[in-house]
């Protein structure tokens, strides 16, 4: 065998490329295998992230199908909530209706009686002026004109007189009817004097009729300075007649069962202070016991026998007097009565 240098050299290059060749061979196969493996890596993982996708649709099909259901239930609660609510406003609407009329049956007799008066001074000085005609014929016969002169002045007195009674009885109607009808909402300059006065007669003499036996001092220390507030009349009307109906309501109870000698006092003050102007209603009733006291002011409460009061009329007098920025306060004593004090502001 011949080993030329160049066989030999030939020997090596072969032997080292076969050696390459196998380290070559093992590296592509392990790195075949590697990706291989992260091939199949992958795939699972897409496997995985799909099933995962899948159970996100399923539970957002689902989350969907239970949105839609809460959803119309919520509907279906807030018609029903909201034809509750329709329902309680109209039932509040006629209960407040029920306790105006109530009011206004509570003023019915006072009316009767405050109408009467001053229809018998005209019937009176109708009748009397008749009189003096046929005198003052007499006298024109006669030929005393004189006398003629002073029966017409007589007669001129007594027209006074009748146009006087007929403006009262007149104001008297126009009050009735602006406390029946529904509030303007219109505030104007009132006589708060005027209007205390007037309710005070309408509510006492309302009381009176109901019960002859009944009867008790009324005091009235008005301030002959007082300003005219501007509010709605008929609606702070209403709160008198609620607070002086309440105050001899009282007085009338305590005067049945006192077992001591009683004199029933109704009292009503007004004055001005600091730009507001007050209206203290005071009587020597029962008073109102500490228990209770915070409740008066809530719809429908009463201590009152069943189909004697609604309940309303102190809240709807306190809601009347916070609408006009005032403030409805009473200060009690159980056994000695209770003073309510109405503050509003001037507003002119």
């Amino acid at each position: 065998m011949i080993n030329s240098p160049f066989h030999e050299e030939w020997d090596n290059y072969f032997d080292t490329a076969i050696f390459f060749s196998i380290v070559w061979f093992f590296a592509m196969f392990f790195i075949n295998r590697r990706q291989r493996i992260d091939m199949e890596r992958e795939q699972l993982k897409a496997i995985e992230l799909e099933k995962e996708f899948q159970q996100s649709e399923n539970l957002k099909a689902k989350l969907e199908v239970q949105v839609a259901e809460r959803t119309a239930e919520i509907l279906g609660q807030k018609e029903e909530l909201q034809k509750a609510l329709d329902k309680l406003k109209a039932t509040q609407a006629q209960l407040i209706q029920s306790e105006k009329m109530a009011s206004l049956g509570e003023l019915t007799a006072g009316i009767a009686h405050e109408i009467q008066n001053p229809l018998n001074f005209v019937n009176n000085f109708s009748e009397v002026s008749s009189e003096l005609l046929e005198e003052m014929n007499e006298e024109i016969e006669k030929g005393d004109f004189e006398e003629v002169k002073n029966i017409a002045a007589d007669i001129k007195q007594n027209l006074e007189k009748i146009n006087h009674h007929g403006k009262r009885a007149d104001s008297i109607v126009k009050g009735m009817l602006q406390h029946s009808r529904a509030s303007s909402g219109q505030k104007e300059p009132t006589d708060i004097n005027a209007l205390a006065d007037e309710y005070l007669r309408l509510a006492y003499h309302g009381l009176r009729a109901k019960d002859k036996s009944f009867n008790t001092e009324l005091e009235t220390n008005f301030d002959t300075n007082l300003p005219k507030a501007k509010v709605i009349p008929q609606d702070i009307g209403r709160v008198l007649l609620n607070l002086f109906t309440n105050a001899f309501y009282t007085t009338h109870q305590k005067q049945k069962t006192s077992s001591i000698e009683y004199k029933p006092l109704v009292s009503v003050t007004t004055s001005f202070n600091e730009n507001r102007v007050e209206i203290v209603v005071k009587d020597n009733g029962s008073g109102i016991p500490k228990a209770i006291k915070n409740k008066i002011m809530q719809p429908f409460f009463t201590t009152k026998p069943t189909g004697e009061g609604t309940g309303l009329g102190l809240s709807l007098s306190y809601d009347i007097v916070k609408a006009h920025d005032g403030e409805l306060k009473v200060e009690t004593i159980e056994g000695e009565g209770s003073t309510f004090i109405i503050s509003l502001p001037l507003n002119i």
